[in-house]
């Protein structure tokens, strides 16, 4: 017993417990709106599509946060975004409790997407500092498994504040729990790299387009020859699944408040049910990653979510929704982590921020075009339609990373 408790008060166990608190508050903060989206309709008076645009709205912050993220992190460490990002989140989530205007909380929204984003990669990066390279996948898998956590217990105490006591208090909710993770950044482990080639550092020689992509192309030239395909079947394979959570959490809400006259309290108990499977997969999903193999796990956790989604609009009932809902979340359990694991194992630390860093910016276009076309879809046919249109997208970001990609878990 002596012995395990020492093992969990080194420096290491205590880094990743601080990471991992700050994870859990990320994951509760954001996931307290997401079953409120037909009440935001009601308030602020505009359509069910137009309510989903919230999410776009935090989707297309995250997307303008990401790149910068990744540069700093190169260049400076990960603390500055420990601290910047959640204080971001909270005074975003503070500036949608206070307007009386639906515009202006978009606008709110767009600052929580963008400190969520600095907050994410902050923590991730400074997670895989921690940890030795066999140990990769177990922690990124408890990093994702621990978000998940808090998407399963957000939503169900997201929809009884909106319930009980309103829309605005769910916002006041999101900007205490965020705020508190500020403190946690002012102590988390500060990750730096190693300092790149020069010429790598060093601002683009030529100006404007051209300068810009000939330093992502010097930054592309890093990845391993033989693994640059299974770089970019990653970077698509990472957009299906940001369609694929996006999706399910700007639209499932509408299509089980219009389809199914559920309330917000009965379409959180959904998504706690899909974060309560997710929760419990964080041991298999990691284990799964480091000793059977990264594709094992990234496979079955992209191709089945897209299959998944042709089912959504033929259920007619709360148990079979509930029921397709937990066979997403278990397939989504199994990613935990493991699209992240697979890019770190090719990338050279140098470079790890800002190609991490492109891959989720990219990513985040799908996490932005997916509720904005959705809500669209909705609008003009329903909220069955964005479920059969996104899931052979998704599915197809499974197939090529089963036909295409290479295993990249090196063996030692």
């Amino acid at each position: 017993m002596p012995a395990m408790l020492r093992r969990l008060t080194t420096p290491t166990a205590r880094g990743l417990a601080n990471l991992y608190a700050g994870t859990l508050a990320s994951g509760v903060g954001w996931a307290m709106v997401v079953p409120t989206l037909v009440l935001v309709s009601e308030v602020y008076g505009v359509s069910e599509g137009t309510a989903a645009q919230i999410v776009t709205a935090y989707a297309l912050g995250k997307f303008l946060g990401i790149p910068g993220a990744g540069f700093f992190i190169d260049r400076f460490g990960t603390r500055n975004l420990l601290v910047g990002g959640p204080a971001l989140m909270a005074l975003g989530a503070l500036g949608a409790a206070a307007t009386p205007w639906f515009a202006p909380v978009l606008g709110a929204m767009l600052v929580v997407g963008v400190g969520d984003s600095l907050w994410a990669l902050g923590r991730e990066v400074a997670g895989i500092d921690l940890v030795h390279t066999g140990q990769r996948g177990r922690a990124l898998a408890a990093f994702h498994g621990t978000h998940s956590g808090g998407l399963a217990l957000g939503p169900l105490a997201g929809g009884l504040l909106a319930d009980t006591l309103g829309l605005r208090a769910v916002f006041i909710a999101f900007a205490i729990v965020t705020g508190a993770a500020v403190a946690l950044g002012l102590v988390a482990h500060d990750a730096r790299a190693r300092h790149a080639p020069p010429a790598l550092d060093a601002p683009p020689t030529r100006r404007g387009i051209g300068g810009r992509m000939a330093a992502l192309r010097a930054l592309f030239a890093q990845v391993p020859p033989g693994l640059r395909l299974t770089y970019w079947v990653l970077v698509y394979a990472t957009v299906a699944g940001f369609v694929f959570r996006i999706t399910l959490q700007s639209i499932l809400p509408l299509f089980a408040g219009e389809r199914l006259d559920l309330t917000a309290t009965q379409v959180g108990g959904l998504f706690s049910i899909s974060g309560v499977l997710v929760f419990a997969m964080i041991l298999p999903a990691g284990f799964v990653l480091d000793k059977a193999g990264r594709k094992w796990a990234t496979v079955p956790s992209t191709l089945l979510p897209g299959l998944a989604f042709l089912l959504v609009p033929f259920t007619t009932t709360y148990a079979q929704l509930a029921v397709l809902v937990g066979f997403m979340g278990i397939a989504n359990g199994l990613s935990l982590g493991s699209l992240a694991a697979s890019t770190y194992d090719i990338l050279p630390q140098a470079v790890r921020g800002r190609l991490q860093a492109f891959r989720r910016t990219t990513a985040e276009i799908g996490g932005v075009s997916a509720p904005l076309l959705g809500g669209v879809l909705t609008d003009a046919s329903g909220p069955g339609v964005p479920f059969l249109v996104y899931g052979p997208f998704i599915a197809l970001g499974g197939l090529a990373l089963w036909v295409v990609a290479k295993e990249t878990l090196t063996r030692t």
